[in-house]
């Protein structure tokens, strides 16, 4: 008769761990995907991706292309973040709205 032996409580409590994170990261991308019905969110997203891939392929050659993602997605998104900006204000604000040659 043979018995099936249960993993140690380490890997268990390691599994488990993942899992979570896992499913905590998940939750986290859903969120922000679901909020990204502007130019901003949109293109905030849309940076931070192309950010990420880059530094990634940057980083990859210089041995160390996690933090490579980490710093490109932080700085695409930064940038996806004001172009998104400036296009939502110039979508809603419209040409020349305030704008002191608009009067002229």
């Amino acid at each position: 008769m043979t018995t099936i032996s249960q993993p140690p409580v380490k890997t268990r409590l390691g599994r488990i761990f993942r899992t979570a994170i896992i499913t905590l990261g998940g939750a986290i991308v859903l969120a922000t995907v679901a909020g990204c019905y502007s130019p901003q969110g949109t293109d905030t997203l849309a940076g931070a991706a192309l950010g990420a891939g880059g530094g990634a392929l940057i980083g990859s050659a210089e041995g160390s292309p996690g933090t490579g993602a980490a710093l490109g997605g932080l700085g695409g998104g930064l940038v996806g973040y004001i172009v998104g900006t400036e296009m939502q204000n110039r979508e809603y604000y419209g040409p020349g709205y305030y704008s002191p040659y608009y009067y002229r």
